[in-house]
C-alpha cells in the first residue's frame, strides 16, 4: 500500500526539509522518497490546501481506564479518539483495576493494543498497588515494554520512596514521572486557594501544594542524578523552580495541559464540574506565565491528562463531582487556538519531538527511509468538536462545541491512513 502526500509542508525540526513543501511517498511503514514533484502512481492520494504534516503526536500521560473501567473509557475507544487528535502515541497512567504494576499488567495494555490505529505505551507504577509504600518491580515491568514510571493520578508523597524510585530507574536509564501535588496540604481542597475560593466558599489548594513537591523532587533529582519529568504544572513559581534546574544541566523535563493554558480558576464562577481538575486551575497571573514558559520554551511538552469520567462523576454537586478532563480530541486545536504565533517547528517540538526524545521513542524524522509515523494537520481551519462526533465514551470535555482555530486531518501509523472527518 502506497500513499502519497501532495505538496504538504513539512513541520520536523529534526528534518532536513524543515519548512520545505514537498511531495512524500509512502510505501506501508516506510517513507520511501522526498521530492519536490513525484510523477508516479500510488495507491492512495492525499491532496488538501495548506495540510502541514508532523511527526506523530505522543502524549504522555492519558487514562483509558482499561481494565477495571470500562464504562469510562476503553483502549479502542480511548485509541480514537486520541487519533482524532493527531495522537500516534499515548502513554497510559497505571491507574486501572488492577494497577499496571507487575509485567503481567504490561502485557495486558501492549496485547489488547496491537490492533488499534496507535500505539499504547503502558507507564508501570512505581509503588506496589499505588500505595506510596513499596517499590514495584520496576526493571520486570521495564523487560516487558513499560515506557517510563509513575504512580499517575496519586503522585508518591513519600520522599524516601521517590528517592528510592530516581535511583532505581538510574539504573537503566528511565524517567520517573510526578504530577506534583503534596496531598498533605491539599487532600480536602477542590479549587485554587485564594480569595476567589473564599468567595465560592469552597475549600482550596494552595499553590504551595505543587511548589514544594517540585522542590523537594529536584533536591532528589540533584542528589540521585537521575531522570525526572514534571507532568500537569499549574503555577508560575513550580515553572521557574523547573527553569532554574534545568539551567542547572539537571535531567528535568516538563509539560502542561490543554485546559492549565485555556482556563483559570475565574472560570469556576458558576461551579462548572467540567472545570475541576486535579492540580486546579490557578490564577490568571499563574495562567499568562504558563503561556510564555511554552514561548520560551521552558516547557516541553504538551499532555492532555486526558481524565474521562461518566456522566453520573460530573452532573453532581462541584464539592462530590470527579475531577477530570476527556481533553484528548481537542488537545492541539485548544492549544494552537491559543497560540497561533508558534511556529510549525515548535508545535511539532511540543507535540511530538521533545518527548520523544525524553522518553527515549523513536524520533520519525520526515526523511528517505524513516519510519512513517506522521500526523497531518491545518492551521487555516477550525475544530468544532460535538458530543455526537466525539470518539470518547465520556463527554466531560469543557471544549466541546467551542471554535477553535487548528484542524488535524489526520494520521499516518503501523502502515496504515486514518482521515478524520
Amino acid at each position: 500500500m502506497t500513499t502519497l502526500l501532495r505538496q504538504v509542508k513539512i513541520a520536523d525540526p529534526n528534518s532536513p526539509f524543515n519548512g520545505q513543501i514537498k511531495d512524500i511517498l509512502i510505501d506501508g511503514q516506510t517513507i520511501k522518497t522526498i521530492s519536490d514533484k513525484y510523477n508516479g502512481k500510488a495507491d492512495e492520494i492525499i491532496d488538501q490546501k495548506e495540510l502541514i504534516v508532523s511527526p506523530g503526536f505522543v502524549d504522555n500521560f492519558v487514562h483509558f481506564c482499561d481494565p477495571g473501567m470500562e464504562h469510562r473509557e476503553t483502549l479502542s475507544s480511548g485509541a480514537a479518539a486520541a487519533q482524532e487528535g493527531g495522537f500516534t502515541t499515548v502513554f497510559v497512567v497505571p491507574n486501572t483495576k488492577p494497577i499496571i504494576d507487575t509485567k503481567s499488567q504490561v502485557t495486558y495494555i501492549l496485547q489488547n493494543s496491537q490492533n488499534l490505529p496507535i500505539h499504547i505505551l503502558p507507564l508501570g507504577a512505581i509503588s506496589k498497588k499505588i500505595e506510596g509504600k513499596d517499590l514495584a518491580e520496576m526493571i520486570d515491568m521495564k523487560s516487558n515494554g513499560a515506557v517510563a514510571f509513575s504512580d499517575g493520578l496519586y503522585p508518591v508523597q513519600s520522599t524516601l520512596l521517590f528517592l528510592k524510585a530516581l535511583q532505581y530507574v538510574k539504573a537503566f536509564d528511565g524517567v520517573a514521572i510526578q504530577m506534583p501535588i503534596d496531598k498533605s496540604l491539599g487532600s480536602l481542597g477542590l479549587m485554587n486557594e485564594g480569595i476567589l475560593s473564599t468567595k465560592l466558599g469552597l475549600p482550596g489548594i494552595p499553590a504551595i501544594a505543587e511548589e514544594l513537591i517540585i522542590a523537594r523532587d529536584i533536591e532528589l533529582l540533584r542528589y540521585t542524578k537521575s531522570k525526572l519529568h514534571i507532568t500537569g504544572i499549574s503555577t508560575e513559581k513550580g515553572l521557574k523552580l523547573i527553569s532554574a534546574a534545568k539551567k542547572e544541566g539537571l535531567h528535568i523535563s516538563c509539560s502542561v495541559t490543554p485546559y492549565h493554558l485555556f482556563f483559570n480558576e475565574e472560570d469556576l464562577h458558576n461551579y462548572d464540574t467540567l472545570l475541576k481538575v486535579f492540580p486546579p486551575l490557578r490564577t490568571k497571573k499563574d495562567q499568562i506565565a504558563l503561556l510564555k514558559g511554552i514561548e520560551e520554551g521552558i516547557i516541553d511538552c504538551i499532555s492532555s491528562h486526558h481524565i474521562p469520567q461518566d456522566w453520573d462523576g460530573k452532573t453532581i454537586e462541584f464539592e462530590n463531582a470527579k475531577a477530570g478532563i476527556a481533553s484528548i480530541e481537542t488537545s492541539f486545536a485548544s492549544v494552537y487556538h491559543l497560540l497561533p504565533q508558534l511556529t510549525d517547528s515548535q508545535l511539532a517540538a511540543l507535540f511530538s519531538t521533545n518527548a520523544r526524545t525524553i522518553f527515549a521513542l523513536e524520533q520519525a524524522t520526515i526523511k528517505d527511509g524513516s519510519i512513517a509515523e506522521l500526523t497531518l494537520y491545518t492551521r487555516s481551519q477550525k475544530t468544532c468538536l460535538s458530543n455526537k462526533y466525539s470518539k470518547s465514551k465520556s463527554t466531560n470535555n469543557p471544549f466541546l462545541d467551542k471554535n477553535l482555530q487548528g484542524k488535524i486531518i489526520g494520521t499516518i501509523a503501523k502502515g496504515k491512513t486514518y482521515l478524520n472527518a
